[in-house]
């Protein structure tokens, strides 16, 4: 019989963070990760599909789903944009 140990997300990621590679890759691709994760949030918050959401932007819904999913950095017109159909205000800001 083989037992499972469950570890949730942070002590997993606590682990993972030990490992330089992984260390390295995870802070390159937090932006994209903090944008899909705003992006799915206001567009839930509005009850949109990403097909509904495509549309109001004139896009394809592939692109929301490449956005959702961290595939890409939208560019600054598109947030623009992006913001404006969700009645949102788009804020960039530098932490230290």
């Amino acid at each position: 019989m083989i037992f499972y140990r469950y570890m949730d997300f942070q002590t997993h990621k606590k682990q993972l963070m030990k490992d330089p590679v992984f260390r390295k890759a995870y802070k390159e691709s937090e932006l994209e990760y903090q944008i899909a994760r705003a992006l799915i949030k206001a567009r839930l918050e509005q009850g949109l599909t990403q097909k509904e959401l495509a549309k109001k932007l004139n896009t394809k819904q592939s692109v929301i789903s490449r956005v959702e999913n961290a595939k890409t950095i939208p560019s600054l017109s598109f947030l623009k944009r992006l913001a404006d159909v969700l009645h949102a205000s788009l804020q960039v800001q530098f932490k230290f």
